[in-house]
């Protein structure tokens, strides 16, 4: 079930499911905007291709990221510690109207390249320590549409799937991490690529 509402001048949708805060932007960016933005970040972005390892055995991750921030604002994920690249002038911009919109601030960002249906992100939380007990994770979309998969980590039964289009903003609250996993499937019949920035605020005194 979904509600409209109103978020700074801007029509949203608050995902309603259970233990979990959700609203969709759908039109968080204007399609020229997104589309400029996304042609830009496909040049700038310093995209990296890692491995990771599973079952001792090591695999590239099925997707290019990079990942920007503050200074200090380190992050571990895929068992790799992250080091941020600097935040360009129009990065900061971005994520400036990203935190007025979200009513919070944030120190680094997450940038994954996705480029074709073949990419993928398999069922994970962003519940790392460095992310706090209830983090605010603030997820645009460029690019062609993809799915976004949800599923409760108790309650099995409770499954939700969104469409993920240029421009929108989604974010994610409160107990969504702890109490949810979400992926980006492969969908083989798309051909074009996809960029997902995810804002989030990396809690450096966590330990």
């Amino acid at each position: 079930m979904q509600q409209s509402s109103l978020c700074f001048g801007q029509s949203s949708e608050i995902i309603q499911l259970k233990d979990a805060e959700i609203e969709l932007l759908p039109h968080f960016l204007p399609a020229e905007e997104g589309g400029n933005l996304f042609e830009n970040l496909l040049e700038a972005v310093d995209w990296q291709s890692e491995t990771i390892r599973i079952a001792g055995v090591e695999r590239l991750v099925p997707r290019l990221t990079a990942w920007y921030g503050d200074k200090g604002a380190s992050y571990t994920y895929s068992g790799v510690i992250h080091h941020p690249i600097p935040w360009s002038e129009q990065l900061l911009a971005l994520k400036k109207r990203i935190e007025q919109v979200c009513q919070t601030s944030f120190n680094s960002a997450l940038f994954n390249l996705y480029r074709d249906g073949r990419d993928s992100v398999a069922w994970h939380s962003d519940d790392e320590p460095e992310l706090g007990a209830k983090p605010i994770i603030a997820s645009l979309s460029l690019g062609a549409p993809r799915s976004l998969q949800l599923k409760h980590k108790k309650h099995k039964d409770l499954r939700h799937k969104l469409t993920l289009t240029s421009g929108s903003l989604l974010v994610m609250r409160g107990d969504t991490q702890r109490c949810w996993q979400h992926q980006v499937p492969k969908e083989p019949a798309i051909t074009e690529p996809r960029i997902n920035i995810t804002f989030r605020n990396i809690v450096t005194n966590h330990k």
